[in-house]
């Protein structure tokens, strides 16, 4: 059993905005072998002001009102908020049983790093979803990185001051394509209420990756992260030093170099068949 936090920019349902941070939700709720003890609010996908409300809705329809959910840090300067006095209570009351999932900005991780600059020590691992180790294409175009160029100073501590981190990169969520035909495939189940909420509220994802990006598809960045937090069998682990700073960071770049000032698991996913397999049955074993 593992106690997690999810630190999340969660823009499950805004119109343009993505759906991983929601279905990641979806997933760590399925998962028997999750203690959730909670959602810190962060921006990234859209602001704070947008990611709270929506979060406690989701939270609403999903049946679980009683998972604490905290509201973060607005921007980089705002940093005494209540997601990391949270982040500061659950590292204490869960000294070396702590996990933190974070796939949005990391201010509030930084926020609770500064009231305690003891936090990463209490902590047991940090999983991450974000950064880039070379350009990130999709479909023939370069993207701009998002979550650890939101705020890259505190991307900088956390890599830096964490320890036992893993981060899923850009790069490497693009390993595995979510087809729509496997979507339509695997949740073709409509009499399991959870297999509804997902496709309702995700549909249109699909619409926007083809019509912006021309691919049918897209890809379960966030989920990905919480799949190797909770299957690290499924990947391959890939051990780099980096000499990471604050100026690549605000393209979210992470600079593999033998003159380092940390070192940073950067894991590949190595069994598509059973990363996938688990995602959907994950997903699908949520009661609502």
């Amino acid at each position: 059993m593992k106690n997690v936090i999810f630190d999340c920019d969660n823009t499950y349902g805004v119109p343009d905005c993505d759906v991983d941070d929601g279905l990641t939700l979806i997933y760590l709720l399925g998962n028997k072998d999750v203690n959730l003890l909670g959602v810190t609010t962060t921006y990234g996908n859209n602001k704070v002001e947008v990611v709270y409300p929506n979060t406690l809705k989701m939270i609403k329809e999903l049946k679980v009102e009683e998972l604490p959910v905290l509201k973060g840090g607005k921007n980089p300067e705002d940093l005494d908020n209540e997601a990391s006095d949270y982040l500061v209570k659950m590292a204490n009351e869960y000294k070396g049983e702590l996990s933190i999932l974070a796939t949005g900005s990391l201010t509030n991780l930084y926020g609770a790093y500064l009231k305690d600059n003891t936090f990463f020590e209490k902590v047991k691992e940090i999983v991450l979803m974000g950064g880039i180790t070379k350009p990130l294409i999709f479909a023939k175009r370069e993207m701009d990185e998002l979550n650890f160029s939101c705020d890259p100073m505190a991307t900088y501590t956390v890599l830096t001051k964490g320890k036992n981190v893993s981060v899923i990169t850009g790069n490497n969520c693009l390993k595995v394509l979510v087809t729509r035909e496997d979507y339509e495939r695997e949740l073709s189940d409509y009499s399991n209420p959870i297999v509804s909420y997902i496709k309702n509220s995700t549909d249109y994802w699909f619409d926007y990756n083809l019509d912006k990006f021309g691919i049918n598809g897209t890809y379960n960045w966030d989920v990905t992260a919480a799949s190797y937090l909770m299957h690290p069998e499924y990947f391959k682990d890939d051990l780099y030093k980096m000499k990471l700073s604050v100026e690549d960071l605000r393209r979210g770049f992470l600079n593999i170099d033998e003159d380092n000032n940390c070192v940073l698991n950067l894991p590949i996913i190595d069994n598509e068949e059973l990363y996938n397999k688990d995602i959907y049955d994950t997903w699908k074993s949520v009661k609502i």
